[in-house]
């Protein structure tokens, strides 16, 4: 077991281990990264880095991801109809930190085309899903998002891994 400190995170009363330690310990699954855009009922772009992205069934073809109920596009993403999923590629590492950030134009200087319902669908992507709205789940801290897939863009790149915290390279 590691040694934790008071600062590093409070472990649960009903489980011996903390949030913290969890973290890291699903780090060790490598995942690929995705960016989730859609738009806002207003029209505006939203969009951010997920890692949580997940195959459903094949029939209907369906998608999960979720989203932490304290990210800022929260409430638009769960009034959005519609979403694209764009599986990066292992150049956009920028991209990703890019989505990750809060308080900047996440699009700016960037060349989107309009897709399902106009959600932005980036110019640059391994894979690009266009998905309808078709469930959201209670995941605790998080609402686990189900798509149906509308539609599919395989450029067939080479993927971009997170692991432990880091992106891999292979």
């Amino acid at each position: 077991m590691m040694n934790m400190t008071p600062a590093d995170n409070k472990t649960s009363p009903l489980f011996d281990f903390s949030s913290k330690q969890l973290r890291e310990s699903l780090g060790a699954f490598a995942t690929g990264v995705t960016v989730v855009t859609s738009t806002t009922e207003n029209g505006e772009k939203i969009g951010m880095t997920v890692n949580s992205f997940n195959s459903v069934s094949l029939e209907p073809p369906l998608v999960l991801w979720s989203i932490g109920r304290d990210a800022n596009c929260f409430d638009a993403f769960m009034a959005a109809k519609s979403f694209a999923v764009h599986i990066l590629n292992k150049t956009q590492s920028g991209i990703s930190n890019k989505f990750a950030q809060t308080g900047i134009d996440k699009f700016e200087g960037m060349a989107c085309a309009s897709g399902l319902n106009d959600i932005p669908i980036l110019p640059d992507f391994s894979v690009c899903l266009q998905c309808t709205t078709k469930h959201l789940y209670d995941g605790g801290d998080h609402v686990i998002i189900v798509g149906e897939v509308k539609s599919i863009e395989n450029r067939n790149q080479e993927p971009l891994i997170f692991y432990k915290g880091d992106y891999l390279t292979i």
